[in-house]
């Protein structure tokens, strides 16, 4: 079985077993959340920086959904920074390493998917880092020791938002019972990334935090795929925005009818600075 490599172990998180669990549980311990099973939960949005950035947040999200659906099928995972016009892309087959161990493709359902939707393949050794994906793998391996994936990379596209009826449509039409999640992150403030609408300093971190990040955290709430996708086109406010449209498409054809806001927070919690990025943990 080809296994694509954890390149980013090490330096975005932790790069042994036991280090990541230590961190992990870490997170787990700090946390102030707590399942609620009267509001069971079939999705989410995590963010994808650094372990040290937004883990807790990543985290809070996969351990919220691992209580609502201890034991799924699958999990299909959007994510992947691509341009509008971009194919999707899917791993079809072979595994992707952890440092926890390695996660097994889903492949009679990524074979299934790629039946009807067309994917420009992403070879299981491709040797280009995906971030989006690769830092939630251990959460996911941690709180699912056995359940396999489908990585998906989702354009920021109004196909994106048709992708995740097909996915849906396709586990159900397959028997298994899958959850979702989307990986983005949100507005990329400040010099270091060429966007400074509202200058520097207090006021633009206010900006951040109150309007532009509230506004496709807004989108997301109201259940409203395809506003992802045309807020983040006109704010710059997710740089992901396919990615959290699929999987919101996805969870709303699964039977999801409502989304909570689990945390929000920026890097500038963490180094404070004039260029940060904000996050935000979401379940559906």
């Amino acid at each position: 079985m080809k296994t694509r490599r954890a390149k980013l172990s090490g330096t975005w998180y932790s790069g042994t077993d036991s280090e990541c669990r230590k961190e992990i549980e870490y997170f787990i311990k700090n946390s102030s959340l707590l399942p609620d099973t009267s509001c069971p939960v079939i999705g989410g949005i995590v963010p994808h920086a650094g372990w040290y950035y937004s883990g807790n947040i990543a985290c809070d999200v996969i351990r919220l959904l691992s209580s609502s659906v201890p034991s799924p099928d699958a999990l299909v995972i959007f994510g992947t920074h691509l341009y509008p016009e971009a194919p999707f892309t899917i791993m079809k087959e072979g595994a992707w390493e952890t440092p926890l161990g390695n996660i097994d493709i889903h492949e009679p359902l990524a074979h299934e998917l790629s039946l009807s939707t067309p994917f420009g393949f992403e070879a299981t050794d491709n040797d280009v880092p995906d971030n989006t994906i690769e830092v939630q793998l251990p959460f996911i391996k941690y709180f699912w020791n056995n359940v396999k994936i489908v990585p998906i990379g989702a354009p920021p596209s109004q196909k994106s938002v048709e992708l995740g009826k097909i996915v849906a449509a396709t586990a159900q039409k397959m028997g298994l019972n899958i959850i979702v999640l989307g990986s983005t992150d949100l507005t990329h403030y400040g010099a270091n990334y060429g966007f400074t609408p509202k200058g520097r300093g207090k006021a633009a971190l206010q900006w951040v935090r109150d309007s532009n990040d509230r506004s496709v955290i807004d989108a997301i709430l109201s259940m409203n795929p395809l506003s992802i996708i045309q807020d983040a086109q006109q704010k710059h406010n997710a740089c992901c925005a396919g990615a959290a449209a699929a999987a919101l498409s996805t969870g709303m054809a699964l039977g999801a009818v409502q989304s909570r806001l689990v945390t929000y927070t920026t890097s500038h919690e963490k180094s404070p600075g004039e260029s940060f990025v904000g996050y935000a943990g979401i379940v559906f």
